[in-house]
């Protein structure tokens, strides 16, 4: 299955929506490489991006949140937290350059999870946004 920012994900917000892009794009590629066989070739590169990312993307996404007195910031920014946490304990579990289908499955399943948080917090973050 692949990501896609379908008008079902969509925030209405430019910077947030070309990260969820990127992180899609991301993600697919970890997918193409696993249906390939590629998936250990590419998952200690893939982990980095990731980590990363997330990063990144989640302090953008607190900073508008700040500047914008959005008033769920503080259960935005416990998700955060703990999705980073859950993160970095998975990506510490793969071993490098040898991970196993059940670790490429954990991964997947907690990206799955940030999907699930796009689809309900992050639109309505949007649409507090767009007002």
């Amino acid at each position: 299955m692949r990501y896609e920012l379908t008008k079902e994900l969509e925030t209405g917000n430019t910077i947030i929506d070309g990260e969820h892009s990127e992180l899609f794009r991301a993600v697919n590629n970890i997918l193409d490489a696993c249906s390939k066989g590629q998936g250990r070739n590419i998952i200690d590169s893939a982990i980095k991006f990731l980590l990363v990312y997330v990063d990144k993307h989640f302090a953008h996404e607190e900073q508008l949140q700040n500047d914008n007195k959005y008033p769920d910031i503080e259960n935005h920014k416990k998700f955060h937290e703990g999705y980073k946490k859950q993160l970095k304990e998975i990506a510490s579990q793969i071993p490098a350059g040898n991970p196993s289908v059940a670790d490429l499955a954990r991964l997947n399943g907690h990206i799955a999870v940030l999907i699930n948080h796009i689809r309900i917090e992050d639109k309505k973050l949007g649409k507090f946004l767009n007002k």
